[in-house]
C-alpha cells in the first residue's frame, strides 16, 4: 500500500449534523451488556463492547444513517450524532493522509451475526465502529509511516477513538468509540466536534 506524504494534513472535521443528536440521551454501560427498554413486557437490547445499542438496521426506524464521507465520494452507514463525527473525521483524514480511500474501503454499520458482544468488531453493530481497508486486518498492513499518521489522527479525538492495530488480537482496519454514550471522555470531546462541524456546514453552504 502506498502512503500520500505531501496531501493536505490539518482537514476541518465533522458533518452538519445537529446539536440535539450530538449526545444521544440513556444510561446504558457496557457492563450490562443488555439495555431494559419500557413497556408492559420488556425486552432486551444487547449492547455492542462500548456500550452503544445494537441495531438492527440502517435508515429505518433505527439511529444508524448512511452519511457521505467528504472528498472521497463514498458513503457509510454509521450512527448519527457524535459517533458520526468522530468516525467520518477519522475517515477523512486517512483518505488525504494515510492512503486514498475507494470504493468498498469504507464500511460502517454491520449486523452483529455471530460476533460476540465482547469483540470490538461487535462496535460495528451499533453504528459506533469503522473498517478503513477491510483487508488490512493484520499486524503490518502498513507502513511505518502510515502507522505514526493513523496514531496521530486517533490521538486527535482525545481519547474517544481506539485503532484496533493496538487491539490483542490485532485489527489494523478497525476504528471504534471506546466507551458508551454517557462517558466522561465523549462529553469531554463533544465541544469541541460540535464546533467543528458548525464550521464545516457554514463552510459548505
Amino acid at each position: 500500500m502506498s502512503a500520500h506524504p505531501n496531501r493536505r494534513t490539518v482537514l476541518a472535521v465533522g458533518t452538519a449534523a445537529t446539536a440535539a443528536y450530538l449526545l444521544p440521551t440513556g444510561t446504558a454501560t457496557a457492563a450490562d451488556r443488555i439495555a431494559p427498554t419500557s413497556g408492559l413486557r420488556p425486552t432486551k437490547i444487547p449492547l455492542s463492547q462500548n456500550g452503544w445499542q445494537i441495531q438492527n438496521q440502517a435508515n429505518h426506524v433505527s439511529t444508524v444513517w448512511t452519511r457521505s464521507v467528504s472528498g472521497t465520494g463514498l458513503r457509510v452507514d454509521v450512527r448519527i450524532g457524535l459517533p458520526e463525527l468522530l468516525l467520518l473525521h477519522i475517515a477523512r483524514r486517512f483518505h488525504y493522509e494515510v492512503q486514498e480511500l475507494r470504493a468498498g474501503d469504507v464500511q460502517g454499520w454491520s449486523r452483529i451475526g455471530r460476533t460476540p458482544l465482547t469483540s470490538p468488531a461487535s462496535n460495528l453493530s451499533s453504528g459506533t465502529a469503522l473498517r478503513l481497508v477491510p483487508g488490512a486486518r493484520s499486524r503490518g498492513s502498513y507502513f511505518p509511516q502510515q502507522v505514526r499518521t493513523i496514531r496521530d489522527i486517533v490521538s486527535g479525538c482525545a481519547g474517544a477513538v481506539r485503532w484496533g492495530g493496538d487491539d490483542d488480537p490485532v485489527d489494523e482496519s478497525l476504528y471504534y468509540l471506546t466507551a458508551g454514550p454517557d462517558s466522561g471522555e465523549l462529553m469531554r470531546v463533544a465541544p469541541k466536534f460540535q464546533e467543528w462541524s458548525e464550521r464545516l456546514g457554514a463552510a459548505t453552504r
